[in-house]
């Protein structure tokens, strides 16, 4: 592996965190300039048409998406993947930004790699490490600022900016966990795309798109087809592709430019405001999982070649 293809790599999965960034501030802003789009109809529209478009390009590049239908438990797994995986993950994240902002939002979401460990401690009975522990320990006291802004007696966000984010945190770790038997297999530009087709059809039923009656700018068709494209389908293919040059421990510490990204873009283009206790909350947490990331990835390795 030479210098130029570690950089590449970098450079790939650093722009892939900042694009998911950036469309946490580009759902924001448009929930700010058109109160009649809710995050139900934005993540219909983002699932379906990214979905589609994944499956499109496997197709294209000759992995042959439609294999994954011909075995009835990977079948079972895809659809928990889109339900239990895909949907807390960009709904949640949407509706938490939409009731409070895409800092603070995907702050709480970046909690996620710690579920993964209290799972693993739960159901696969691996201790966490002095290394995790710490990290829990320091993410919980960013948490704690962030939500109380040192006054324990009273919350600082809503209530409702907490639930959401902790259902995205959730989804996070759901995100992660459920298709990771698929991949070897299908790979993953088929899984994702049959994942947020899936998704993307279930909350149809819930209230479909078209029902729902919208004008719109040529700005706010902009800002969509920004999160479909640079905030979907563009950073899956260059995190994905970053990781033929970079180790998994590399570019899951590189995800930090998410939440970076979300907040310095909120706070030039919507004048957000965060309080030292917001910032120095996120450096914690955000320091508290790239601790983490690297224990995990491990665990996860050691537990897969465990268990073939």
């Amino acid at each position: 592996m030479t210098r130029q293809h570690h950089l590449r790599g970098v450079l790939l999965a650093s722009t892939a965190c900042i694009l998911w960034g950036i469309s946490g501030v580009a759902a924001s802003t448009l929930f700010i300039t058109n109160a009649h789009i809710t995050p139900l109809w934005l993540t219909q529209i983002r699932m379906v048409s990214a979905g589609i478009i994944m499956l499109v390009w496997a197709q294209l590049a000759g992995t042959r998406p439609m294999k994954i239908w011909h075995q009835r438990h990977d079948t079972i797994q895809a659809i928990a993947y889109g339900l239990l995986g895909l949907i807390p993950v960009q709904l949640c994240y949407f509706e938490a930004v939409k009731v409070g902002n895409a800092p603070i939002a995907t702050i709480i979401q970046f909690l996620g790699p710690f579920i993964i460990s209290i799972y693993y401690f739960l159901f696969k009975h691996v201790k966490p490490r002095r290394a995790e522990a710490i990290g829990m320990l320091m993410a919980f006291i960013g948490t704690l600022l962030i939500v109380t802004h040192g006054h324990l007696n009273s919350l600082a966000i809503s209530p409702v900016i907490l639930f959401w984010g902790g259902l995205s945190a959730i989804g996070v770790a759901t995100n992660t966990l459920i298709p990771r038997p698929l991949l070897p297999k299908y790979g993953a530009l088929t899984i994702t795309g049959w994942g947020l087709l899936i998704a993307g059809i279930f909350l149809m039923f819930l209230k479909p798109a078209w029902t729902v009656q919208l004008s719109l700018t040529g700005f706010e068709w902009l800002l969509i087809i920004v999160i479909i494209l640079l905030g979907t389908v563009a950073p899956f293919f260059m995190f994905a592709r970053s990781l033929s040059d970079i180790l998994p421990t590399t570019a899951s510490l590189l995800d930090a430019f998410e939440p970076l990204a979300a907040t310095v873009f909120s706070v030039i283009f919507l004048n957000v405001n965060l309080t030292s206790f917001d910032l120095f909350g996120g450096i914690l947490i955000i320091l508290a999982v790239m601790a983490l990331s690297m224990n995990v990835r491990k665990m996860m390795s050691y537990l897969h070649r465990r268990t073939d």
